[in-house]
């Protein structure tokens, strides 16, 4: 026994593995999105796109595809699930670990899994009701909250992983395929087989190297619990597998169809909005949730210097905040308010008014959305600010999501919703779906644009009647390339001082697809 003193000497006992891959390195469960990213020092961007997950009525139209991975303990199916998410090379791809799962223990569960006497490879150690309701709503596109369980104390940790977005989830544990409710929410199911004396010695490695444990209570625990459950449990769901992948991660072969058929599902997903929203409801009354800033001589005029071609940029930029600052203090009046008594400095109550909610939250559409922050910011005091990218892509004419950053708890506030111009509302769509996904209800959100056009305000009233809708002003038409008629031009090249991209739209910026 001696002779596995070190983790170092167990690796001469495992196959060899390519170069440019490292062992898995945890203590706390992990379940992170992996798409195509470009990080810097402020932020994440997602340099490939989530396209639409919903239709032109808004709703979610087909749900993500989730694939199950099973198999025994250090079979290899995190690193296949890795392998899968490479080849797959799609945008927004959840991979879901069951370690995060694991129930809460009692004081007297502690006490045994210390001296490694709790049996983790039970099917009753997970909490398979949470698994469900987390698989469900990520299915369905919405935000979920996945708890971050530590090894070294057998224990959750207090802060919750939010976990939101997925064209393919990847769901991987144990206990995979033991719930007859789980199964059902899974399109593919993959049974990791390896042999169990690799196994052994990858289970000793991650635990002595990973998880502090000494050699002597891996092994005791290895064969009082994971041995018997491997037989009893999990090697018996291989039957309900779709696919047996022999030599987990050394087997490209199975990687690679398993990859071919999750694409050609992928493929039969793929939505058009953009191109239904020019064909819907066109012909239909502005809705009644649409309200306008009074068309007065003031607010003519500024529209009038801001629509105006030869309008310097210095010009531009400055009343074009001055209508934001309007926009925003009309958009204030809609919120709920309520009765309140206060006393002057004369010792008389005043009969006033006082905001019945809990907290404002702005959110703007990068990257015009974020010039009305400011003005949101002077008539809100404290108020919140989350950011969304939504870029069109140059070859489908498809929005797609890139960025998303939310404060916590949005879903308790009243949400003013930014960008300057509107037109087929396909943007704005997308993100009014990302709050409500993130559990924001729908007439709590308020969708604030210096200009929309009419194509714009009935696709949005139309996928979700009680949104309020808030503008300076509505232009009948949009051509054919998705802009405003008369229009503004592109908000964000003339604020900024930066290129029009040739033949865009009006809602945002094009993202190359090259």
């Amino acid at each position: 026994m001696n002779t596995f003193c070190s983790a170092e000497s167990l690796d001469r006992l495992l196959p060899p593995v390519g170069a440019g891959r490292s062992p898995r390195k945890r203590t706390t469960s992990q379940c992170k999105s992996e798409p195509p990213l470009l990080r810097t020092s402020k932020r994440t961007i997602y340099t490939a796109g989530r396209p639409p997950w919903y239709n032109e009525h808004g709703t979610q139209s087909k749900e993500a595809f989730a694939i199950g991975l099973g198999g025994g303990s250090a079979s290899g199916k995190t690193t296949v699930a890795r392998m899968i998410i490479e080849a797959l090379d799609v945008p927004w791809v959840v991979l879901l670990s069951m370690d995060s799962f694991y129930k809460v223990l009692t004081k007297q569960q502690q006490e045994q899994a210390a001296h490694n006497n709790f049996n983790f490879d039970h099917p009753d150690a997970f909490d398979f009701d949470l698994i469900v309701s987390t698989l469900k709503k990520l299915k369905q596109g919405k935000s979920v909250k996945v708890p971050i369980y530590d090894f070294t104390t057998h224990s959750r940790k207090k802060d919750w992983k939010t976990l939101y977005g997925a064209n393919v989830i990847i769901f991987e544990g144990i206990m995979a395929f033991a719930d007859k409710t789980l199964l059902e929410l899974l399109d593919m199911k993959i049974f990791v087989d390896t042999d169990s004396d690799i196994r052994l010695v990858r289970r000793l490695r991650r635990d002595i190297s990973e998880r502090g444990r000494d050699i002597e209570g891996v092994i005791k625990q290895y064969n009082k619990f994971v041995k018997p459950a491997f037989d009893q449990y999990i090697q018996p769901t291989m039957r309900v597998a779709d696919i047996v992948v022999p030599r987990g991660s050394g087997n490209t072969v199975a990687i690679d169809l398993i990859v071919q058929h999750v694409h050609s599902q992928l493929e039969e997903r793929e939505l058009s909005v953009r191109a239904a929203l020019a064909s819907a409801h066109q012909c239909h009354p502005l809705p009644r949730t649409l309200s306008v800033l009074k068309s007065t001589p003031q607010v003519r005029g500024m529209h009038t210097i801001i629509r105006d071609k030869e309008t310097s940029r210095d010009e531009f930029i400055f009343y074009s905040k001055r209508l934001m600052r309007l926009l925003i203090e009309h958009a204030l009046s809609f919120l709920p308010f309520q009765d309140c008594v206060v006393q002057t400095p004369q010792g008389q109550d005043y009969a006033g008014k006082c905001y019945a909610g809990k907290q404002i939250t702005g959110v703007s559409i990068l990257r015009a959305g974020e010039t009305m922050e400011p003005a949101l910011r002077a008539v809100c005091k404290d108020v919140r600010i989350g950011t969304i990218l939504i870029q069109t892509n140059q070859l489908t004419g498809e929005p797609e999501l890139h960025y998303l950053r939310l404060p916590k708890d949005i879903s308790d506030d009243h949400v003013i919703l930014m960008d300057c111009t509107v037109s087929t509302g396909a943007a704005a769509m997308m993100a009014v779906r990302v709050l409500l996904d993130h559990d924001v209800p729908e007439d709590k959100i308020f969708l604030l644009s210096l200009l929309m056009a009419e194509m714009g305000v009935h696709s949005v009233a139309y996928a979700f009647p009680r949104v309020r809708i808030i503008t300076t002003a509505v232009d009948k038409r949009v051509n054919d390339l998705f802009r405003i008629i008369p229009g503004i031009g592109n908000f964000g090249d003339r604020y900024f001082g930066t290129d029009a991209v040739p033949d865009g739209s009006d809602e945002e910026e094009v993202a190359s697809t090259s």
